[in-house]
Parts: C-alpha cells; structure tokens; sequence
C-alpha cells in the first residue's frame, strides 16, 4: 500500500534525529550505572505516560470520552505534551486514523509496513497542518491548546529540566529517556499488533483485534477491537478479564468530582459479551 508523504527533508530530520539519540543514550547507562531512585522516576513516568497517551490524548481528547474542567483540561493537555505530544496533533491524526482505518489513506497501518506504522507515520502521517487542524477543530478555540500545539516541547523540556536538576544525567536517562521510549513504542504495538490477528469479538469495517498482553501492560488499550466498535465508550474492557485501568481511574476521578459525562458501551453490549461468555462456558462444560 503506498504511502502519502507530505514533508520534506528538513522537516523530519529534526525528529528524526532525536528518536534516533533517544535510543542511543540508554547505552551509556552500562558506563554510568543506575542507582534505585533513578528506577523510581523511570517506574512514574511509565505511568504517567501511559495515562498521557490512554485517558488523555486518546479516550479524552481524541474521543470526547468524559467531561471535565478547563483548568483540568489544561492539566492534562500539559502531562501529554510533557511525555510524548499535544492533544490538537494527537486528537487530529488519530480522527482521521478511525475515518480511514486499515485503507490507503489510514495514518498508519500495518498495511502500509511495520515501518511507517511504527515509525515512518510519526515523523510525516501524510497529512498536511491545515487537515490535522479541521481534524481537531473543537480544540483549536482554546487559546491554550494552539500554544501548546505550537510549542508542544516547552512542557518536555521542562520535565526533562526538572529530572536532571533532581537526579542528573542518571535519572534524565532512565527515568526520561527510557520513558520516552515507552512513549513512542507503546501506541506504535497498538497501531500495528492491534490491526494484525484473529481476536475480534465484534465485525467492524477494519481489521482492529483485541491484544492480551498489550491490554494488560497498557492500561486497556489493547482491547483495541472494542474500541474500534465503541469509539467514544470510556471503558475499552468489556469482559471482566479485560483489565481496564484508564476506566478504574476514569470512575476514581468521576467520583473525586475532577471529571464527569462518562460515555459508556451500551449496558446491552457489555451483557452480550458476558452472556456470550457464560454460553460458551456452559457448552464447553456440556461436551466434556
């Protein structure tokens, strides 16, 4: 499948350049050692980033999945900037992903090769600035977010600021970097593994699968062909094995009162796949 390319050189060799050296620096901790506390940043910035790219960029920003404040609004917009990228760029691209998923025109899909998706479609998606902005234009009214769109390092450069004067080089590598990394691969296996397979529980138009291990280790986004048939639902999980933890914090923060108009699967949908799951339970006890 071809794929649309939109920027020149000079664009992409910037980006290019430090995903490059981001896998590079971690290499220089078998010179430098680690200590524990270096591990703890790491160990949090895992999990903000995971709630940077889940609850925030995608359930919230890209899918208008819950309510909330501007002030927390912002909150989130400055965590997700801080770890991997604003929510008008995010919310933009990813539009136009379920639009247009697994065909010529996707942002990425394995379809298009296990580069692109992974890597090639962060550094040129194909698309141009003008179609990411009408993309995400509920967004682009806050005066806060186009700045955050603009300069969407500011918040990254101040966290990266804020582990070195704490922790050093050790600590900006391990608990920065290393997160980065995380950052970049993790909706990567989603965009790729989660478009490849056989477990779809649900026939949508694309070839979106659910993924055990991504689900467990990424905080329910692997339950991808859920999501693909329920885009705006806040809970991705919809069995009770589907370890859903974007949908635990999401009903935490409803209850705390920071967010609220949680949008949900159909109460109808959630029963078919549990009734589904006590049949097949019942019939494979039967012809045993």
């Amino acid at each position: 499948m071809a794929v649309k390319r939109v920027k020149n050189f000079r664009q992409i060799a910037l980006p290019a350049a430090g995903i490059l050296l981001a896998h590079l620096l971690p290499f220089t901790l078998l010179f430098t050692g680690t200590r524990t506390k270096d591990w703890v940043a790491f160990a949090i910035m895992f999990v903000a980033v995971n709630y940077a790219l889940g609850l925030s960029l995608h359930r919230y920003f890209a899918h208008h999945s819950f309510q909330t404040s501007r002030w927390f609004q912002f909150c989130l917009a400055w965590l997700s900037c801080s770890v991997f990228g604003d929510p008008i760029g995010f919310a933009g691209k990813h539009r136009l992903h379920h639009r247009y998923a697994d065909t010529e025109d996707d942002v990425h899909s394995p379809l298009q090769g296990w580069w692109h998706c992974c890597i090639g479609s962060l550094l040129d998606d194909g698309r141009s600035e003008n179609e990411i902005l009408r993309s995400a234009r509920d967004w682009t009214r806050f005066p806060e977010l186009l700045w955050l769109h603009r300069y969407y390092y500011v918040p990254a450069c101040a966290l990266s600021l804020l582990l070195l004067s704490i922790g050093g080089y050790r600590m900006f590598v391990t608990g920065y970097v290393l997160g980065f990394l995380v950052a970049v691969h993790a909706p990567s296996a989603v965009n790729y593994f989660c478009h490849l397979g056989t477990n779809r529980r649900f026939e949508t138009p694309d070839r979106s699968t659910n993924n055990i291990f991504l689900g467990l280790i990424l905080f329910g986004e692997g339950w991808h062909n859920n999501h693909h048939r329920y885009p705006v639902s806040v809970r991705s999980g919809l069995s009770w094995y589907e370890i859903d933890l974007h949908y635990y914090t999401c009903l935490a923060l409803e209850k705390v009162g920071l967010i609220w108009g949680l949008r949900a699967a159909p109460v109808a949908a959630v029963r078919g796949v549990q009734t589904l799951q006590i049949a097949s339970a019942v019939m494979e006890k039967g012809s045993r």
